[in-house]
């Protein structure tokens, strides 16, 4: 079974979020499945300077405003197609965004040509592969089954929405640079809210739809989290599904990690805890060391963190955060680390965040809404409590230490709800409370490197929904 992959991002090539993590893992992970999986990928410059021994495989006199080819490359567990389009691709900045921090003023045109690629894909193939199945990832790549529509291709399609607050909305006067049919601009079509909507197109023309966690997929369908596309998603309800995403267990794995003292217990923390203080730092405490990994965004819910860390720090804990994104959070939290039991660095650096993770007590994950998360993945591989928001793939891969789950030793970290400060605050009094329990803490961190938090039964249920689309074919 061959599946075609579309997305915007994929690790190694390139990654600004989870989805690259996602789009990367996949294709490995479905191989025992008996899935070929190739990726489509734009041509950003990174990605042509990690590119070696491509081959020329498809060619466009004009797409969207300048030639292109499609060059067939070789990533470490993928093969990849790479979309180069100079006049779209090659620029600086962010892959999304120019150096002034705003969306590029053609991201219309410069997605809509990845999916007119897949759709030219799906209808010629690339030498004697051809795609049984298109999967299509977020908004950008949303106009696939448009183009596909265009073409009266019956590929069958799946939509992964991983973050539903972001819809590719464009102009209606670009309806014809970007070759849609206009007569598919209204409600049952393409537009949304008077505007070209290539998410919504991908909702609409997508032959099932996934997103990243059970719980999320329900989430979808309520006013709080539908963004505006609840009504939508519940018309759509028996055509989506939730498959909570995975982690390399390979990359992320405490007993072989070249970037930490390796360790395969609990025990085994102890030393990463004191190098990674000594490292920022930190002076020693009784209290539990926590971390945080994540875009700074009130999204992820760190503003309520700054109003709740003077509750952390009275019982003896303390704050290491590795971050960077909302300005104002930037300076907030470099302000907070005045204090000597904080630590703060902007940015990102990879190899740091696996020592934090594996040197923390606890992961925060103080998330409004979550799709699924990976750091509490990471935080559960590595022994080290995740501390979350009821919501998404966060109230589906943590079991609350509530009395009934301690009682039958089977919690893996804490989870408070509604998501305000008062419920953090009592979070993170209990997470020191379970602390100064060495024995209940130590099992909670036992239970949580046990989870399953590999790719195995996600992979297996991808490669169900695409054989069961083939079926109905």
């Amino acid at each position: 079974m061959k599946v075609l992959s579309v997305a915007s991002e994929c690790v190694p090539l390139i990654k600004t979020g989870g989805l690259a993590d996602v789009v990367g893992a996949l294709p490995a992970a479905l191989a025992p499945q008996g899935v070929e999986m190739r990726v489509l990928l734009p041509g950003y410059p990174a990605v042509m300077k990690a590119t070696q021994a491509e081959v020329d495989v498809l060619s466009d006199d004009d797409l969207f405003g300048g030639p292109a080819r499609v060059l067939s490359v070789r990533a470490p567990h993928e093969q990849v197609y790479v979309l180069e389009a100079p006049h779209l691709y090659d620029r600086p900045g962010s892959i999304y965004l120019g150096p002034d921090g705003r969306d590029w003023p053609d991201n219309p045109q410069r997605f809509a040509a990845l999916c007119w690629t897949a759709a030219r894909i799906a209808a010629e193939g690339v030498g004697e592969w051809r795609p049984d199945v298109l999967h299509l990832h977020d908004w950008q790549a949303g106009l696939v089954p448009e183009y596909l529509r265009d073409r009266h291709l019956a590929t069958p399609t799946v939509l992964t929405i991983h973050n539903m607050a972001f819809h590719g909305s464009a102009d209606p006067a670009l309806i014809p640079d970007l070759r849609l049919d206009p007569g598919r601009f209204h409600p049952d079509g393409y537009e949304a809210w008077g505007r070209v909507s290539a998410l919504k197109a991908g909702l609409i023309g997508a032959t099932r739809l996934t997103t990243v966690s059970p719980t999320y997929a329900y989430e979808l369908t309520t006013p709080e989290f539908g963004m505006g596309f609840d009504g939508l998603m519940r018309t759509r309800r028996g055509a989506l599904s939730g498959i909570l995403n995975g982690i390399d267990e390979t990359a992320w794995n405490p007993a072989d990690d070249p970037a930490i003292h390796a360790y395969a217990d609990p025990r085994g923390k102890t030393r990463n805890r004191d190098a990674l203080r000594e490292e920022l730092g930190l002076p020693p405490s009784d209290g539990p060391l926590c971390v945080v990994v994540s875009r700074l965004s009130e999204q992820k819910g760190l503003d309520l963190l700054l109003q709740a860390l003077p509750t952390l720090l009275a019982c003896g804990g303390q704050l290491a955060l590795l971050g960077s994104g909302d300005r104002g959070l930037e300076s907030a939290f470099l302000n907070a680390a005045r204090d000597p039991n904080v630590a703060v660095r902007i940015g990102y650096d990879e190899a740091l965040s696996h020592r934090m993770i594996a040197g923390g007590d606890a992961i925060l994950v103080p998330s409004r809404f979550e799709p699924c998360g990976l750091t509490q993945l990471y935080g559960l591989r590595y022994g080290t409590v995740p501390v979350v928001a009821l919501t998404g793939g966060l109230a589906d891969t943590v079991i609350n230490a509530s009395p009934a789950a301690l009682a039958a030793g089977c919690a893996t970290g804490l989870q408070f709800h509604p998501v305000t400060v008062d419920a953090l605050r009592n979070a993170l009094s209990r997470l020191c409370e379970l602390f100064a329990d060495a024995r209940a803490f130590t099992r909670m961190q036992k239970n949580a490197m046990k989870s399953p938090v590999g790719w195995d039964g996600s992979a297996a249920a991808y490669a169900a929904l695409y054989r069961d689309l083939l079926h109905r074919g």
